[in-house]
């Protein structure tokens, strides 16, 4: 018995690099939204692991898009921590239910039916895993995707008229687990990864995301899909080379502005 929850185009072309959009590796799709900036967050590709910039003090939230037309069971697991239960994640607990084609953002840590704490970047040592004891896996989302087991169609089957009054069947029926559903809807790449990560995820402030219970039952125990994103501070994905260093927000602009204003008057 499982409780389930469900809850202008920029190109870059310097240097002909450019960020790739998520991984298709499976049913469900994994992105990170900014909250603050109201964006998409780009992936960036590393060694075989997909990275997002994120900034401190920024709020996101983590989209799960179902591509398939079936249900699907997700797992979330935030800096190795079920975001639904607070326990140290594993695919065999609680996750949210999607629907099929349904695309649902997860804003924060599950406190209750109605109310979530929100994912905020913040410094390691103030992210809610590190807060909890279980500083190891900061700095990755990830989700592991479960089919739903099919059953065999159900029929109405009724006997023919008897002449004779046929005692009364008796219908059997078997329910399934109560689960829930939600409305909510690494100068030298060798020097660099030695550093320790530098963003957590934190336990922000409360807010409103509704959830309800739904019935799961899990095809079998292993995922079909699991996948992963992996974030830092943009200082430290640029001195590990995975962000080209004319991105850093620090660096000088060639383009930073659009029309020429006046100079100042020289003074006399």
């Amino acid at each position: 018995m499982y409780r389930i929850f469900a809850s202008v185009l920029t190109v870059l072309a310097l240097c002909g690099f450019r960020p790739v959009p998520p991984p298709l590796d499976g049913p469900v799709v994994l992105s990170v939204i900014d909250r603050d900036d109201g964006g998409e967050l780009e992936q960036y590709p590393h060694r075989g692991q997909a990275w997002v910039t994120g900034t401190p003090g920024h709020r996101y939230s983590v989209r799960l898009e179902n591509r398939s037309g079936e249900r699907k069971l997700v797992v979330l697991s935030v800096d190795g921590v079920n975001a639904i239960t607070g326990q140290t994640a594993s695919p065999a607990q609680s996750g949210y239910v999607l629907e099929p084609w349904q695309s649902s953002e997860i804003s924060g840590w599950r406190k209750s039916n109605a109310e979530v704490a929100q994912f905020v970047f913040t410094r390691h040592s103030d992210s809610y895993a590190s807060r909890t004891g279980r500083p190891t896996d900061v700095g990755v989302i990830g989700i592991a995707v479960f089919n739903e087991q099919r059953r065999p169609p159900m029929y109405d089957v009724r006997p023919l008229p008897a002449p004779y009054p046929a005692p009364r069947a008796q219908a059997e029926s078997a329910a399934s687990a109560g689960s829930r559903s939600a409305d909510a809807s690494t100068s030298a790449y060798g020097k660099a990864e030695t550093q320790r990560q530098r963003l957590g995820t934190g336990h922000g402030e409360r807010e409103w995301s509704h959830s309800s219970l739904t019935s799961f039952e899990r095809a079998s125990r292993t995922p079909t899909q699991i996948s992963q994103v992996r974030y830092d501070a943009r200082s430290r994905l640029v001195a590990m080379g995975i962000v080209p260093r004319y991105m850093d927000n620090n660096s000088p602009q060639a383009f930073p502005g659009s029309f020429v204003p006046d100079p100042p008057a020289r003074g006399r």
